[in-house]
């Protein structure tokens, strides 16, 4: 994409043009090769660690205009962006950009009869608008997965982030430009709310939309677009400690759960105790918690044996903090762990932790989320570190990607059937011709 191509945040543009263009170039990009693919993302590996003080320098505008906007602290914590992110995205975009092609992969073959040979390959969704919060970060990954996986990117971030952002735009479209291969207008910044009021109206020309943001949000997209929307809404996340625990693994898996980063969706925002051993672990607990600048907010069961605790309430159940608050709860049992996370948790990331492997399968076998973990901090509920490559997101849903979105989340497939003159009127009647429906490990 050349620099003329771009559509900057701040500029005017025609939504309507940027998706029509981006359909067109859909097309091209899809039929890229690996290799081209692969070169592009290293040029904008390249071009971002050379640009490295432009962004940075940006990224402290859009800074000191969210204070003087008294943007909340997580808020801000997301918006910055320092020289060794820079450098730590870099070096993820060429990881990225080594790995293999994921398109045109067969993913099953079958003969249906001597010469009818049917294959299923991965192909590009197409175009995709994503609209995602105040994280700079998360466009550089949004973008190279579109990048590697061949579909055109729409963007919408954060107005925050409104700086940054457009000089990410310009910074990676000129470098993808270098190839020669990589369409025009496969990738554009919109710059306001109302070009994304628009681009939801665009069924025709976007075939994928991927919120990142409230839960008001997300379903504001959901209720505004007859677009596919592929996303989460809240990220609440459980852990629950089981009866049969190793009680500093607990509370270490409960630190990092919840204090590692608190402004992200797979942060920890309630811990469950089971009844025999939170009286012990309780007040350890929420002593190495308050350490650590954590609002400890308690249930009545945990105030009886804890009556400092501050008194949570029905809504903390449902409430995701982004912030150094937790809620504490006291459970009889590990099915009453598993009802009170299915009835209040968003499907997104729950873990257990438990000396005990079969309490622990039972528990991942019925709580209905995207991720569920074992001995482990919810924080591992990541792209990057699912091995990946980045994510554009977390999908809670069940159809076509589900928990961290990477690469085989942007993938579709396409059917290829090759014959030699079959026709379906062979196969009918009282001498129908029998398929022979085999499938085919080698072809």
């Amino acid at each position: 994409m050349a620099a003329d191509n771009s559509h900057a945040a701040g500029s005017r543009c025609n939504v309507i043009q940027v998706a029509q263009q981006a359909r067109q170039s859909s097309q091209r990009l899809a039929a890229s090769s690996g290799e081209s693919r692969r070169a592009a993302l290293l040029a904008v590996a390249a071009q971002l660690r050379r640009r490295c003080g432009e962004i940075v320098a940006a990224n402290q505008q859009d800074c000191r205009r969210a204070e003087q906007q008294r943007l909340s602290t997580p808020l801000l914590k997301r918006l910055r962006l320092e020289p060794a992110g820079v450098e730590k995205l870099c070096q993820a975009i060429e990881e990225l950009a080594h790995r293999p092609d994921p398109l045109n992969q067969k993913l099953e073959s079958r003969q249906l009869d001597q010469h009818l040979i049917l294959h299923r390959r991965t192909v590009p969704i197409g175009v995709i608008g994503f609209i995602f919060e105040s994280r700079p970060d998360a466009l550089i990954q949004i973008v190279s997965l579109a990048l590697k996986s061949a579909n055109c990117a729409i963007l919408k971030g954060g107005s925050e982030a409104q700086a940054t952002n457009s000089r990410l735009v310009q910074i990676i479209g000129e470098a993808a430009a270098q190839v020669k291969e990589i369409p025009a207008h496969w990738l554009a910044l919109l710059p306001d709310r109302q070009a994304v009021q628009e681009l939801l109206q665009l069924e025709d020309y976007i075939d994928l939309v991927i919120p990142r943001g409230s839960n008001q949000f997300v379903q504001h997209i959901m209720r505004h677009s007859n677009i596919p929307v592929l996303g989460h809404a809240d990220g609440i996340c459980h852990l629950y400690i089981d009866r049969e625990v190793d009680s500093q693994m607990a509370q270490r898996l409960a630190i990092d759960g919840k204090c590692q980063y608190v402004a992200v969706c797979n942060a920890l925002e309630t811990i469950l105790l089971h009844r025999t051993i939170a009286p012990k672990l309780l007040p350890q607990l929420v002593g190495a918690l308050q350490e650590r600048g954590v609002e400890t907010r308690g249930c009545e069961q945990c105030r009886s044996l804890m009556p400092k605790l501050a008194a949570a309430t029905e809504e903390d159940w449902r409430t995701e903090y982004l912030n150094t608050v937790v809620a504490l709860r006291i459970v009889q049992n590990l099915e009453a762990a598993i009802a009170h996370i299915n009835h209040y948790g968003s499907h997104h990331t729950d873990a257990i932790v438990s000396s005990n492997r079969e309490r622990a399968n039972f528990f991942m076998q019925r709580v209905d989320s995207a991720s569920v973990i074992h001995n482990a901090s919810t924080r591992f509920a990541d792209g990057y570190r699912y091995g990946l490559g980045a994510e554009v997101g977390i999908a809670t849903g069940k159809l076509h990607a589900r928990g961290p979105v990477g690469l085989a989340g942007l993938l579709s497939y396409k059917w290829y059937l090759y014959g030699s003159g079959e026709v379906v009127a062979d196969y009918v009647g009282q001498a129908a011709r029998p398929f022979l429906h085999r499938d085919l490990k080698d072809e």
